[in-house]
C-alpha cells in the first residue's frame, strides 16, 4: 500500500498541499520553540567584561533553598533549588586582601560597578584599577586621578578635553581614551577614590563592599582554585571561570533563561496543541473530500487494514517531508526570535542558541506522529463500516455525528469548565498564564468536535432569513444545509483564530487597563517628579514652601522562599498624603524600620496578616525579617511589597528614584520646577505620564503572534481547500444557468454565515477565558476589551476568509463549465 499512496500522492497534490503546509508551520513552531527552549536550558553567555580575568570572585547570584522529601524507610532525598537574583550581590572587600594571601595568586583586583547617566546615555562606571579585567588600555590621554577626571571607552564617542555631566553628581573631564570598548554596553572609568565614593552615591554601597574581585594566578589553576574557594567559604562569595563568569557581568542572563525556559515551553505545548488541532481538520477535510474514492476502493474488496494502511502511509511520507522542511524552517525562526527578544531588551546580545540535533528531531517526530494520527482519526468510520454503506454515505453524508465524537466533546466541555473555574482563582501571572491559553484551546476543541451540531444550529436558525435574499441567499442556505460537515471544518479555524487572537492581546490589555486603573486611583499626589530622581532633588523639593509630603519610590522584587514579588521603596514620612493604596487591615501610618506592607494577594499567598513577621529576601540577596503593618488591595498598580525606601535604596544597583510622589495642594507647578533647576534631568510629569505599561508585554505579542499566524494559515488552507473541492457543484451550476456573478455571491454568503458562526464562538470562547483570567488576576471578572481592537481583529478574520474565498473560486470558474464536469474527479 506504500507504492499506492505515493501514486495517490503524485496524483491529487493540491488536494495533500493543505495538509503539507499546515505540517510544515506546525513543524517550524514546534523546532523554534524547541531551540528557545534548549537555550533556556543550556545556553550560556560569553563574558565581556571579565574575559581577561582567569578567576572571578563575586556574589551568589542565586536564592538558594533546600528542599527534603521523606521517601519513606528513613530515607531523605534532598535537593537544592535556586532562582536568580534581581540586583547584584556584593562582597566585603576585606577579602581581596585574603585573596591575596592565596598560595599561587599573582595578583588581585578588585572591582566596583555603578550606573552613570550623561546626556541620555547610560554608561557603567568603575574605577580605572578594574581596567585590566579586560583589559582596557589607553589609546590617549591618561589615567583618572583627580576627582572630576574620566576615562571613556572607545565607542562612547568622546575625546580628550571633552566634558560630560553626570546626573546627580556634576561635571567630569575626559582625560583619556581606551582603545577598547564592550560591544553591549559603553563604559566609563574614575580613579580609585572617586570610583568608591561614586559607588556609594549611584550604587547605595558602602565602602566596605566590592562587586567583584579579579584574582590572577601564576600557578596550576585547580590549586589556586582550591585555595579560592577555602577562603570563601562561609563568605556567600562565589569562584567563576569560563562562561560562567558572564552569568556575573550579565545579570539579565539568567533571567532572559528563565524566561526562555518558561516562553519556549509554553509557546511549545500551545503551538502543538494547536497544530494539532489545526492538522486533525485539515486531514478531516482532506479523507473527507475523498471519501468516495474510499467508499469505491471498499467495494471492490479493499480491507480496513488496507485502506489504514494508504491513508497512514499517505501521512507519514507527507509529515515526513513537511517535518523536514519545516525544522530547517524552525532554526530560522528561532535566530529571527532571538534578534527581536535581543532588540526588546528580553534577551542580552550574548546570550547565543544552542543548536542541536533534539529540536529538529521533536519536530519531525511531532509531526509525523500528529499527521499519522490526524489521518487514522479522521478516517475511522469510512473505514470500519461495510462498503455498501461506505457508498452510501459518500453519495449522501449522514446527518448524525458518531457517539465517539459526541462523547469526546462533551468531555472537553466538562474539562474546559473545570479549567475555567481553576483559572478564576489564580492570582499570580505565572501560574494564570499557561492556564489562560489552555483553557481558551478545550474550549475550541470542544467547538471543533461538536462542529456538526453546532453547524446544524447555526444553519436552522439563519437558513429562514437567508432564503429570503433570492438567487445568492437562497442557494447558499440549501448548500449550508447539505454541507454541514464542510461548514464545520471551515468553522473550526475561524472560531480558533478569533478566541487564541482575542486571548493573547486582551490578557495583556485586562492586565494594564487594572494596573493603571488602581495607579490611578491610588496617587493622591498634586505632582509627580522623573524620570530619575536623586535624594538632593527630593531635599529641595521638600524645602518648598506649601509642599506638605514628598516619597521617593523604588522598584525592586524581593523573594519570600523561592517565591518572587514586585517590591517597591516609599518614603514613610506623609505617604498616606501621596499615595492611597486602599488599606484592608492595619494601617500605612505605621510604616518605618523593620516593618512593610502587603497586598492581598501576596498576603494570602504567604498566609500572613498584620503583625506576622516575614523572612524574605532583598533583591541583592540580603536576608531581612520584617514585620507586617498593613495589607492592602491595589497590588496591581503599585506593588506586592511595600518597603521602607532607605531599605531598599541600600540593596538595589541604581537608588536613583524612578517616581517621586509630592503633596502640595497650594504650590504652583512652576514653584517646584524652579526649585529643581540644578536637577535638569528631572521633570515634573502629570499623573497619568508617571503610570508604567506592564513589562514584557511586546515579547508576549511576539511569541504568541507567531500561534496566531500559523491559525490565520490554517484558515486559509482550509476555505481553500473546500473551495477548489467544489469545482464539480460550481461547474453544474453554471451550465444549469448560474452566472459567475450569482455564483460568487453565493460563495460570500456561505463565507459570511460561517464568519457569523466563527466570531459568535471565538468571541464566547475568549470571553468565558478572560472573564475567569480577569476575575483571579484583578478580582473582577469584567475584561478591558478595547472595541477598537476587537473590531479590528473581526475584520482581519473577515478579509483573510473572503479572501480566501473569491481567490480560488475565481480560478475554479475560469475553466470551462464541461471540461470541469468531464474531468476525472
Amino acid at each position: 500500500m506504500t507504492r499506492f499512496a505515493l501514486m495517490t500522492i503524485r496524483d491529487r497534490t493540491a488536494g495533500f498541499a493543505g495538509a503539507f503546509f499546515a505540517l510544515l508551520f506546525a513543524a517550524a513552531l514546534v523546532c523554534a520553540c524547541g531551540v528557545l527552549l534548549e537555550t533556556g536550558l543550556r545556553g550560556q553567555v560569553r563574558p565581556e567584561r571579565y574575559a581577561g580575568t582567569p578567576v572571578l570572585v563575586a556574589g551568589d547570584q542565586n536564592v538558594r533553598e533546600t528542599i527534603k522529601k521523606d521517601k519513606g524507610d528513613g530515607e531523605v532525598k534532598t535537593k537544592v533549588k535556586a532562582k536568580p537574583l534581581s540586583e547584584r550581590a556584593w562582597v566585603p572587600a576585606s577579602l581581596a586582601d585574603r585573596l591575596a594571601g592565596v598560595s599561587g595568586v599573582r595578583s588581585v583586583v578588585a572591582e566596583v560597578t555603578f550606573p552613570v547617566h550623561s546626556g541620555g546615555a547610560t554608561f557603567t562606571g568603575h574605577g580605572w584599577e578594574s581596567a585590566k579585567l579586560t583589559p582596557f588600555t589607553l589609546r590617549e590621554g591618561r589615567t583618572p586621578e583627580a576627582a572630576g577626571e574620566a576615562v571613556a571607552d572607545a565607542a562612547s564617542g568622546l575625546s580628550v578635553g571633552a566634558r560630560l555631566t553626570v546626573e546627580a553628581v556634576g561635571e567630569y573631564r575626559v582625560v583619556g581614551v581606551t582603545a577598547e570598548a564592550l560591544e553591549s554596553e559603553r563604559t566609563l572609568f574614575f580613579g580609585t577614590a572617586e570610583a568608591h565614593r561614586l559607588a556609594g552615591l549611584l550604587a547605595g554601597r558602602a565602602d566596605d563592599r566590592v562587586s567583584a574581585i579579579g584574582v590572577f594566578p601564576e600557578g596550576d589553576l585547580a590549586t589556586v582554585l582550591k585555595g579560592v574557594n577555602a577562603v570563601l567559604d562561609g563568605s556567600g562569595a562565589l569562584t567563576y571561570t569560563g562562561v560562567e563568569r558572564g552569568a556575573v557581568e550579565f545579570l539579565d542572563a539568567e533571567k532572559a533563561r528563565v524566561k526562555l525556559i518558561s516562553l519556549g515551553g509554553a509557546l511549545g505545548g500551545t503551538s502543538l496543541l494547536v497544530a494539532i488541532l489545526v492538522v486533525v481538520g485539515t486531514f478531516a477535510l482532506s479523507i473527507q473530500q475523498r471519501q468516495r474514492e474510499i467508499a469505491l476502493l471498499r467495494a471492490v474488496a479493499a480491507t480496513p487494514r488496507q485502506i489504514r494502511k494508504m491513508l497512514g502511509g499517505e501521512a507519514l511520507i507527507i509529515g515526513l517531508v513537511a517535518g523536514i522542511s519545516g525544522a530547517a524552517l524552525g532554526v530560522g525562526l528561532a535566530f529571527w526570535l532571538r534578534s527581536r527578544f535581543v532588540d526588546l531588551g528580553a534577551m542580552p546580545p550574548n546570550l547565543d542558541l544552542v543548536l542541536s540535533p533534539f529540536p529538529v528531531f521533536a519536530a519531525l517526530g511531532a509531526t509525523v506522529l500528529a499527521a499519522w494520527a490526524a489521518a487514522r482519526l479522521s478516517a475511522r468510520r469510512t473505514v470500519r463500516i461495510r462498503p455498501v454503506e461506505a457508498l452510501g454515505e459518500a453519495a449522501l453524508r449522514p446527518a448524525g455525528l458518531p457517539w465517539g465524537r459526541l462523547m469526546a466533546g462533551l468531555l472537553c466541555v466538562g474539562g474546559a469548565i473545570t479549567l475555567t473555574l481553576v483559572l478564576s482563582t489564580l492570582s499570580s501571572e505565572a501560574a494564570s498564564s499557561p492556564v489562560t491559553m489552555l483553557t481558551a484551546l478545550v474550549w475550541t476543541t470542544a467547538v471543533a468536535l461538536l462542529g456538526p451540531v453546532v453547524a446544524r444550529v447555526a444553519v436552522a436558525v439563519l437558513g429562514a432569513p437567508m432564503r429570503a435574499f433570492r438567487v445568492g441567499g437562497h442557494l447558499a442556505a440549501a448548500n449550508l444545509r447539505a454541507g454541514t460537515a464542510r461548514l464545520a471544518a471551515v468553522v473550526t479555524p475561524l472560531s480558533l483564530m478569533v478566541a487564541m487572537t482575542c486571548t493573547i492581546l486582551f490578557v495583556q490589555t485586562t492586565m494594564g487597563h487594572a494596573a493603571q486603573e488602581q495607579a490611578r486611583a491610588g496617587t493622591r499626589a498634586d505632582l509627580v517628579l522623573g524620570p530619575r530622581v536623586p535624594e538632593a532633588a527630593a531635599d529641595a523639593v521638600r524645602k518648598v514652601p506649601g509642599v506638605t509630603a514628598v516619597t521617593e519610590v523604588l522598584r525592586t522584587s524581593v523573594r519570600v522562599g523561592l517565591a518572587k514579588y514586585g517590591a517597591q521603596g516609599v518614603t514613610p514620612a506623609g505617604l498616606t498624603s501621596t499615595v492611597d493604596l486602599d488599606v484592608r487591615e492595619g494601617s500605612l501610618d505605621r510604616m518605618g524600620s523593620g516593618t512593610l506592607a502587603l497586598s492581598g494577594n501576596a498576603a494570602a499567598g504567604l498566609d500572613a496578616s498584620v503583625g506576622d513577621r516575614v523572612a524574605l529576601t532583598l533583591g541583592d540577596g540580603t536576608p531581612a525579617t520584617l514585620t507586617v503593618v498593613a495589607v492592602y488591595a491595589r497590588g496591581l498598580g503599585f506593588a506586592d511589597v511595600t518597603l521602607p525606601h532607605d531599605l531598599v535604596a541600600a540593596h538595589v544597583d541604581d537608588p536613583l528614584a524612578r517616581t517621586v510622589f509630592v503633596a502640595a495642594p497650594s504650590v504652583d507647578r512652576a514653584a517646584v520646577a524652579a526649585a529643581l533647576r540644578d536637577h535638569p534631568g528631572v521633570r515634573v510629569l502629570d499623573r497619568v505620564e508617571a503610570v508604567v505599561t506592564p513589562a514584557n508585554a511586546e515579547v508576549n505579542y511576539v511569541a504568541m503572534g507567531l500561534i496566531i499566524a500559523f491559525t490565520a494559515i490554517a484558515v486559509v488552507n482550509t476555505i481553500a481547500m473546500a473551495t477548489c473541492d467544489r469545482s464539480r457543484e460550481l461547474a453544474l451550476l453554471r451550465l444549469v444557468g448560474a452566472t459567475r456573478r450569482q455564483i460568487m455571491r453565493t460563495l460570500r454568503w456561505e463565507t459570511s454565515v460561517a464568519l457569523l458562526v466563527a466570531v459568535a464562538l471565538g468571541t464566547g470562547v475568549a470571553s468565558v477565558t478572560l472573564s475567569a483570567f480577569s476575575a483571579g488576576m484583578t478580582g473582577s471578572a469584567t475584561p478591558y476589551v478595547p472595541l477598537v481592537t476587537y473590531l479590528a481583529i473581526v475584520a482581519a478574520v473577515a478579509a483573510l476568509a473572503l479572501t480566501a474565498t473569491v481567490l480560488p473560486a475565481r480560478m475554479v470558474l475560469r475553466a470551462r463549465p464541461a471540461d470541469v464536469i468531464g474531468a476525472r474527479e
